[in-house]
C-alpha cells in the first residue's frame, strides 16, 4: 500500500513509516525540511511542505491508498494562553490542510487521522469509556472534538475516515516511557496523587498493526481507540515500571498540589485520566500482541 504520513517526523510518526516502509509499504512523509529529515531513514521519502499551509505537496496526497494524520504541537508544556492555541491550531490546520488534498481522492484514499482519548475529558473515576461515549467539557476534549470535526470533512468527498483515538504510546526511543524509565532508573519516579487515575496506553507495535488494520478494512470509519484492552491505575504503572527496570521505588506519592504547582493546568490532567476500551477494535477482530502492560514493558526494557 501507499501511506501519506503528515506529522511524521515525530516519535509515533517516525516509527510508524520506518516499519511500514520495512514490511514493504511504500510511505512519503511530509516535512518542512527534507534535508533535516534525511538520515536513517531507509525506504521512505519525504516531501517539503508546511502541513499548516495550502502547497503543492497537496497535489500528492489523493495519490495515495491511506493517509495518516498525525501532525501537532506537544501537549507535554506548561499551558500559556499561547500554548494553547499553538496545541488546538497545529491539530485542526494541519488537518483542514489534508482534508482539501483530499477533495480529489473520489474515496480512493482513506484518511486515518489521529485524536486522543482527551476526547472524553479526564476522569477520576472507574467510568468506561468506549467509542460511544461522550466528549468532555476540558481543554484537551474541547481539542478532540474540533480536531475530529475537521476530519470528518473528509466525508463530504467519499473519504473514509477513521478517528484514531490514541493513548499514551509507550515505545523504544522516545515518549512517555522514556521519559518515565529515566526518572525509575534513578528511583525518582512515584505516583502521582492518589495514584488511583487510569493510564489508558498502547505499544508501539500494537499501534502499528492497529494502523494496518485500519487501512485494510473498509468497514472501520469514526471513532476508534486506539488503547490496549488493559488500561492501568497511575500506581501500578509506576510499580510495574519499577518492576521491569529492577529499581525498587523509594519516593511516596507526589501530592496532587505539588503536580499543579509545578505543571499549572497541565497538571490536572496527569491527575485524571480515561479507563478507555477499544470496544470496535475488538469487535472487528483486531488481536493485540500487548494486552496487559507487564509484558509490554519487558518488550520495550529488556
Amino acid at each position: 500500500m501507499k501511506f501519506f504520513i503528515a506529522g511524521g517526523t515525530g516519535f509515533v510518526g517516525s516509527y510508524l513509516a520506518e516499519e511500514l516502509a520495512a514490511l514493504g509499504h511504500q510511505v512519503t512523509v511530509l516535512t518542512r525540511s527534507v534535508r533535516k529529515s534525511k538520515g536513517s531513514r531507509g525506504g521512505v521519502g519525504f516531501l517539503e511542505g508546511d502541513p499548516t499551509c495550502p502547497g503543492r505537496w497537496q497535489e500528492s496526497v489523493a495519490k495515495h491508498d491511506a493517509v495518516i494524520n498525525l501532525a501537532g504541537r506537544s501537549i507535554f508544556t506548561f499551558w500559556t494562553a499561547r500554548a494553547r492555541r499553538a496545541i488546538l491550531d497545529s491539530r485542526t490546520a494541519t488537518t483542514r490542510r489534508v482534508v482539501e488534498a483530499l477533495a480529489g481522492a473520489g474515496g480512493k484514499t482513506a484518511l486515518l487521522s489521529a485524536s486522543a482519548v482527551g476526547y472524553y475529558g479526564g476522569h477520576d473515576d472507574d467510568r468506561v469509556l468506549d467509542e460511544s461515549s461522550p466528549p468532555g467539557s476540558d481543554f484537551l476534549a474541547r481539542v478532540g472534538v474540533e480536531w475530529e470535526a475537521e476530519a470528518k470533512k473528509a466525508e463530504a468527498f467519499g473519504v473514509r475516515v477513521a478517528l484514531c483515538r490514541f493513548g499514551i504510546v509507550l515505545g523504544r526511543n522516545g515518549g512517555a516511557l522514556a521519559s518515565m524509565a529515566r526518572a525509575a532508573r534513578y528511583r525518582a519516579v512515584s505516583p502521582l496523587g492518589t495514584g488511583k487515575q487510569w493510564f489508558p496506553w498502547i505499544h508501539q507495535e500494537d499501534l502499528l498493526r492497529i494502523m494496518l488494520f485500519l487501512a485494510e478494512n473498509e468497514g472501520l470509519s469514526g471513532p476508534v481507540n486506539c488503547t490496549a484492552p488493559l488500561p492501568v491505575r497511575n500506581e501500578e504503572l509506576t510499580r510495574a515500571l519499577s518492576e521491569a527496570l529492577r529499581k525498587p521505588l523509594l519516593l511516596p506519592a507526589i501530592p496532587a498540589f505539588a503536580v499543579r504547582t509545578m505543571l499549572g493546568e497541565f497538571g490536572s490532567v496527569l491527575l485524571k485520566g480515561q479507563r478507555a476500551l477499544p470496544v470496535r477494535l475488538s469487535e472487528a477482530g483486531f488481536v493485540f500482541r500487548f494486552p496487559e502492560l507487564r509484558g509490554a514493558l519487558e518488550s520495550l526494557l529488556r
